[in-house]
């Protein structure tokens, strides 16, 4: 239980840290996973095909991440799976979003896949993640926590490593996965 605290705290102040040195939510969003979590707007937010100018292109990029509606909608969905534990609303609210392909986006529908026991549908999203960003920490985290709860230890341990290329061993992502690892195989503990 304390470690699901501070995995939570983790990604509640990592948010909230983000979201106070930011003017606007481009570097709060891109920052939603700790290194890596970034990355470019997803697919939905790249305007139509009619716009091919590299200016219009560019700055349809930059539009819907910027626009606060959407701030507002990805600060409730994430109050949603971490302060009421509601996860099928978080999905429905990430997936009214409109940026399924953005790696925060789709992490946090795998998680809340995952905290609902639907480790396919989970994994489905979690792997949608990392393709956006192969670099998405808090995916190989949670990723990571998902292959433990699956009995897939190896796994675990390389999405352990791939952490630690990332950001190194101090990274709290590494050190909860890490700390998730130690305890007995089969031991029963969701994360």
């Amino acid at each position: 239980m304390a470690s699901w605290k501070i995995i939570r705290f983790a990604a509640l102040a990592t948010l909230s840290l983000a979201l106070v040195a930011s003017p606007s939510f481009t570097p709060a969003f891109a920052a939603g996973g700790g290194v890596g979590g970034g990355g470019e707007p997803p697919p939905s937010a790249r305007g139509s095909k009619a716009t091919h100018t590299p200016k219009a292109k560019k700055a349809s990029k930059q539009s819907k991440i910027d626009d606060p509606a959407f701030a507002k909608g990805y600060r409730e969905a994430y109050a949603t799976i971490y302060d009421r534990n509601q996860y099928a609303a978080a999905i429905e609210q990430l997936r009214a979003l409109g940026h399924d392909d953005h790696p925060n986006v789709a992490n946090l529908i795998g998680y809340s896949y995952r905290k609902l026991g639907d480790y396919k549908l989970s994994q489905v999203w979690y792997e949608r993640a990392l393709k956006a960003d192969p670099n998405h920490v808090l995916t190989w985290q949670y990723y990571g926590l998902w292959q433990i709860e699956q009995g897939n230890r190896d796994q675990a341990e390389y999405h352990l490593s791939r952490i630690a290329a990332i950001c190194g061993t101090d990274c709290e992502e590494y050190r909860s996965l890490a700390a998730a690892l130690e305890n007995p195989p089969g031991a029963g503990q969701f994360y």
